[in-house]
Parts: structure tokens; sequence; C-alpha cells
């Protein structure tokens, strides 16, 4: 529970696409505000605050020779803020702007020197022993309102309590109660001492609101002098008013006149308050605890683990300190233009340092940034669970993540990823489930692209496709993380293998192309092979060829309906060339088997692309030439790999019918199979 209350009081977040982690280690003798050292010398500067808000409003009013024991303490509390101020040109700051801390020390000083170092000064300086140095009187009323200034310290405690109220350790409640209660008490002890001042400095005694009452009021103790002005204070902001303490003359009714108009904007800002605290509760900060308190009660009606909780918790925080940022809902009411060229500028250099990216077209890259979408996550969050159904992958911009691995009924921490790293890609690209778990170490910042979003920018660029999935099998080959059955579960899935089959099969090509040539040289060198007759020679060169080419074809990684079609080509080449007997020398019938190697390559290569999809497709007969024919019931097959084969299937599945065309619904005639998509209906016609 500390730490989540240390996350939220931490108000340091990395800006959207931050080029790098916001390192924590400061420069040489520049101080952090979140040091625990700094915080304990808030803590004491805040109880001297408490002292110099009673002590000089009562010293104006009441003590008219200070004694020297009182002035040795005011000066060294005088010193303390002094210090502070020194302190104050090294402590680094938030920038507002890009809620990173600044350390630059010239930046602090000036920031500080255009900001609120005059008046911290003004609040500071000794007035009384200057002018025991001047005229050697420092106990004149001139000195002791100059003292006043002293309360501009009061602003520290203001921040005390906006910091308090979000302080989830706290109860929101009793804290506004607090605050309202001293800013009440504040207002009466300055009130009863300012009137009892001009009470004091008027030169009749007996005309005055506290010599009416008490006519000899001087020779009273100066407790029952300060109790009477209290009493008229509280009786007048009240507005209660019983008679026996009034004024007596102008001064007094003027001050009074003032102070009861001061009255009517308090007793409104607290009637305000009030009704908010008891009514509404504090709108934002309350919905904040009562969220907070939910999450509370279902982690132990649940029994959740202490970490879940936390987690939970964390989550919660963080969120309440970033809505206070507006960042999603600026970036959602601008147009989509706008939108695009913000993420382009803050998240395109972030895209390219992604190793699965590189080589990756500018037009890929330009379609994914506008998907990207930025979160914060606290530190201990899970952000991808091992085993988990993968839905997003995430790029860290800023902060650290954890690669955790379940090994013997525990997590062990494999590897720190660190700005511009991806993870939750290889259970999104190759459907597997999660390899790993998952875990920011501190404030980190992601940026989320959906799987659905990335598989439908990838389908609509085949060639950025392959350099990201051969740059994914580069990277997993090389990881000695991945074991092998997570690589053929890969290879095999269906968006990953679609791309290393024929990458594969053309390597495999390569290499038998090699082989096949030096059979024919060797075979064709030998002395024997001089003795046999041209035909002969031929026969052993076809034979040669056909070895080759049903090696290469056993060779492929997959022996789908594509590479069928491969496959007989093979065969098919192999028997024309026998059949027609063609008698070339045999620089030309290396040439022609290299060509047709490549040429079969090439096909391969089609082949992988558009039938490794694995398409369905419903075809439809509409007989044209005997319309009294009923229509046959439509069948639902594989795509093909080519129309000839398409038209093939259908002869064998409409019995008596030969159709000639394809068209689609709109009876739009179709000539290329690659136009075909998967789940289309097919209407064959007979012409």
């Amino acid at each position: 529970m500390d730490n989540v209350s240390n996350i939220f009081q931490n108000d340091l977040l990395p800006s959207l696409g931050a080029r790098a982690n916001q390192s924590i280690k400061l420069r040489k003798f520049i101080i952090s505000p979140y040091d625990a050292r700094y915080r304990t010398w808030e803590t004491f500067l805040l109880v001297l605050v408490v002292y110099s808000a009673w002590i000089y409003p009562f010293e104006l009013a009441f003590l008219i020779h200070l004694s020297w024991k009182l002035f040795l303490v005011e000066n060294i509390v005088n010193s303390f803020f002094a210090i502070d101020i020194v302190l104050t040109f090294f402590l680094a700051y938030l920038d507002r702007k890009s809620y990173l801390l600044v350390d630059n020390p010239k930046r602090i000083a000036a920031r500080y020197l255009s900001s609120w170092f005059i008046f911290d000064v003004c609040s500071t300086i000794p007035y009384q022993p200057f002018g025991l140095l001047l005229n050697k009187h420092g106990n004149g009323l001139a000195y002791k309102i100059l003292n006043m200034l002293r309360l501009w310290r009061l602003r520290r405690l203001s921040a005390l309590f906006a910091r308090l109220e979000k302080d989830i350790r706290l109860n929101y409640y009793w804290i506004r109660c607090t605050k309202l209660i001293s800013v009440t008490l504040f207002a009466v002890h300055c009130s009863g001492c300012f009137i009892y001042l001009i009470a004091d400095r008027y030169p009749d005694p007996s005309k005055t609101w506290i010599g009416a009452a008490i006519p000899n009021y001087r020779s009273e103790s100066l407790w029952v002098r300060y109790v009477t002005a209290i009493y008229w204070s509280i009786t007048t902001l009240t507005t209660t008013g019983y008679g026996d303490l009034h004024a007596e003359n102008p001064r007094e009714m003027s001050f009074c006149i003032c102070f009861m108009l001061f009255n009517l904007g308090l007793t409104a800002y607290l009637i305000g308050n009030m009704t908010n605290l008891v009514v509404q509760g504090s709108c934002r900060t309350r919905n904040f605890r009562d969220t907070i308190h939910a999450a509370s009660q279902f982690a132990a009606r649940n029994q959740l683990p202490d970490q879940i909780r936390d987690e939970m918790l964390a989550h919660i925080c963080l969120r309440y300190n970033t809505e206070g940022l507006k960042q999603k809902e600026t970036l959602d009411s601008l147009p989509k233009a706008v939108r695009s060229s913000i993420a382009c500028h803050l998240f395109l250099p972030v895209l390219e340092k992604v190793y699965i990216f590189d080589g990756v077209s500018f037009t890929c890259r330009l379609q994914l940034v506008t998907t990207l979408e930025a979160e914060y996550y606290p530190p201990k969050e899970t952000v991808i669970l091992q085993n988990e159904t993968p839905t997003d992958a995430y790029i860290l911009v800023s902060g650290a993540v954890e690669v955790r691995i379940m090994t013997n009924g525990g997590e062990k921490v494999e590897k720190l990823l660190s700005g511009g790293d991806i993870f939750g890609e290889i259970g999104a690209l190759c459907n597997t489930p999660q390899p790993f778990t998952f875990r920011t170490s501190r404030v980190s910042q992601l940026l989320r692209l959906h799987t659905t979003e990335l598989k439908n920018i990838l389908q609509e660029n085949k060639h950025d496709k392959e350099i990201i999935m051969n740059n994914l099998y580069q990277k997993m080959n090389s990881d000695q993380r991945f074991p092998t059955k997570m690589m053929e579960i890969c290879q095999g899935g269906q968006n990953f293998g679609e791309h290393n089959r024929c990458s594969i099969s053309n390597q495999v090509n390569i290499n038998n192309e090699s082989k096949a040539r030096e059979t024919l040289a060797s075979c064709c060198s030998d002395e024997s092979c001089k003795e046999l007759n041209e035909s002969d020679r031929h026969g052993a060169m076809y034979k040669t060829i056909e070895q080759g080419f049903f090696n290469r074809n056993e060779d492929l990684p997959d022996k789908g309906a594509g590479y069928q079609g491969v496959h007989d080509r093979f065969r098919n080449t192999y028997q024309d060339a026998k059949l027609t007997q063609i008698r070339i020398q045999d620089k030309m019938m290396s040439t022609s088997v290299a060509g047709e190697l490549q040429e079969i390559t090439h096909s391969c290569t089609e082949a992988g692309s558009v039938i490794s999809e694995r398409k369905r497709v419903t075809i439809h007969m509409h007989p044209q030439q005997n319309k009294s024919l009923a229509v046959p019931c439509a069948k639902v097959i594989n795509l093909p790999g080519s129309l000839d084969q398409l038209f093939s299937i259908a002869r064998q599945k409409f019995a008596s019918y030969s159709p000639t065309k394809l068209v689609n619904r709109d009876f739009a005639e179709i000539d290329d199979i690659t136009a075909i998509q998967d789940g289309d209906h097919l209407f064959l016609v007979e012409i």
C-alpha cells in the first residue's frame, strides 16, 4: 500500500513519445524534489510556518518590547528559511509541459528568480536587527508591520493540504475539515490581534471597544487581553453580536466594516465547502477515493493476493494522475489528419527503432503509427501474462519492462527491456500463446498496437509483411530462449508459414539446381558418356533432370494444393522433354535447366503468395445452353492456383456441364485468380 501511495504522490511522468528514458540520476549538487531527505526538510519548515503564522500577528498587537530570548528564536527561524532559499537554487523542478525533471542550474535559477525569489527574500530579511544597527531601536511599529511579510510562508501550508487531500492513507473528509478549521482559526487570530492593536494605539483608551468593558485593560494580564480579543473576533465572525463588546470609535468601526465584509466571503467559502463535503463530495478526488475503496473491497472480498491488489490500486492511482493531463481527450477532439500528424511526430522515431519494422516501407510505417495508443503503467504491473491469448503488441517508449518466464513453479527474470523494444509480437504474429510474462519495473510509457489492426495493415502490404515475418524469424532463430518446438509452431502457423514456405523452397531450389548442374557435368564429361549415342546421352540427361526435379519437390516444406501444382509442373516438364527428345548441345541443355528452375522457383513464389492463404470459395453453376435443367447445388471448395484448375474442378463437381466463363455476383467477368478473395461466391457460366 505504501508503494501505491508513493507512486501516486510522484508526479513525474514521461512525455508522449519520449525519445529515451528519463534518467533518475540528476546532475551533481542538484536535489530531487522527491528525495526523502528533502521531504523531511520541508516537513520541518512547515512546523516553523505554523509558528510564524501565530507569533507575528500576536507580536504586532500585544508585545511592545521583545525579550532577547524571543529575538534569538525569531532570527534562528529566519536563518532556516534563508537556507531554504539557497537550496531552492539547487532544487530540480517539474516541467509542467513535458512532466520531466529539469536539472539545469541556469534554468532552475532563472525560473526561481522570475517567480517567488523576491517574496521569499522579503519574508526572510531580519528587519529588527537592521533597525537596531541603524537607530538602535528595533521594536518600532514599522518593523513589526514589516515582519507581517513573513506570512507569505503560508503558501507552503496550502501545498501541504493539497498533497494530503490526495493521500489515500488519510481520510479525505477530515483532511478537508482540518483545512477549513485552520483557515477559520487563522482569520479569528489575525482579526483579534488587529482589533486590539487599533484599541491599544488609540489616544483615548476609554473610548475603545475593550476600554469600555475593561477600563484598566492594560494592567490586565496578557492572557486576559488575548482571550478578550479572540472573544470579540468570534462573536463578530459568527454575526452573533451579543453587544457587550462593540466598536466605540471611527477607527474600530471602519475595521469592523471591513472585517464583516471579509466574513461574507469567508462564510460563503466555509458553507460551500462543507456542503460539498456533506452532499456531493469533492468531485474528481472524491470519485478517485471511492474507486480506490471499491477496488480494495473487491480484492478483500475475493481474497486476491497482495500483489494483484497492489497492481490494481497502482493502476487506478496512475490513471487518476494521467487524467489530469487530458491527453486522450485532447487527441480525440482533433481531426483525423491532425491526429495523424501528431502521431507521426511523436511515435514515428520510436517505431523506426523496432527491429521487426526494419526495412519496412514508409507507407506501412505511416499506417502503423496512426493506430498506436499511448498508455502509462505503474511499476510492478503485469502487462502480458505467459500463455494468454495474444490480442496486442506493445512498444516500450520509456521506462523498463522485465521479461519473465515460469521455471520450476516460480518466475525468473530473463531480460530487461528498455526504450525502443517491442514485446508481445511473437504471439500476435504467430497466433500462438504468449511465451513470456512482461511486467514493468518502473513507471513506463507503452504504445499499444492491436493485433487485428496490425494484420489488416499487413494484409494490404504483402511485401512489408514478408519483411516483418523474416525479421521476426531471424530474431527468434538467433535467440536461444526460444525452443525448437516454438520455432516449429511459428513456422507452421498460418501467418508465419506463409512467408517462410517459399523462402525455404527457394533455398532448396538453389541447392538442387547446383546439384543438378554438377550431376550433368559429371555425366557428360565421363568417357563412357562420350561413347553413348546422342539419344542415349540425352536420355541420361533427362533421367538426371527427373531425379533432380523430384528430389527438389520432396524437399518442399508444404504438400498443399499450391505446391502440388508445382509438383505437377515438374513432372510435365520432364514428360514433355522426354517425349519430344529434343537434341540440343550440353550448354544449351544446362541453360534450359537453369531457366526452367528459375521459372519453377517463380511459380513457387506465386503459389506460396496466393494458395498458402487457403482461400475457401463457393462456386455456383448457371447453365446457359440448356435452361430446362435444374440449377445444381452450390459447392464449397479450396481455391486452386489457376483458372484452368478451377474450371477443371468445376467440371468434376458439376457433371455434364462445361463452364467456360467465371463471373462474380455483379456479373463481372474474372480473368485473374488473384482477384478472388476468401469467402467469395463465384458463378460459372456456359457459353
